[in-house]
């Protein structure tokens, strides 16, 4: 049986910009996917702290070092520049292969800069 796990955190990404009039997904910068091991694509739930939205996308990749985390289209109108999100990805996984996973948690500073450790 599979199961659904979360496999990733990325938080404290703060909104840089939306764009309403593209088909619909999240861009964010290639470092911080990189950092979070999300993918270009993948699937992912975004949680908006400021306003509660809830909602399900796929990522776009957005130039490495930019900061850049953006709304397009139908996103667009589940937050503004400047909301605090949570982004979660998620994994399938054999019930015997959960023991392994170690939730990967990202989090970031301002101007969405990757927090040293």
């Amino acid at each position: 049986m599979l199961r659904i796990f979360c496999k990733a955190k990325l938080k404290k990404a703060v909104v840089t910009d939306k764009l309403l009039g593209y088909e619909g997904s999240i861009g964010i910068d290639k470092s911080i996917l990189e950092a979070a091991d999300i993918l270009p694509g993948e699937q992912v739930q975004v949680l908006n702290l400021n306003n509660g939205e809830r909602l399900t996308t796929y990522v776009i990749e957005e130039k490495a070092d930019s900061g850049r985390i953006i709304l397009y289209g139908p996103a667009a109108r589940k937050g503004e520049a400047g909301d605090e999100l949570i982004i979660l990805s998620y994994c399938f996984l054999e019930t015997k292969e959960t023991h392994n996973l170690k939730i990967r948690i990202t989090e970031l500073a301002k101007n969405n800069r990757l927090r040293s450790k």
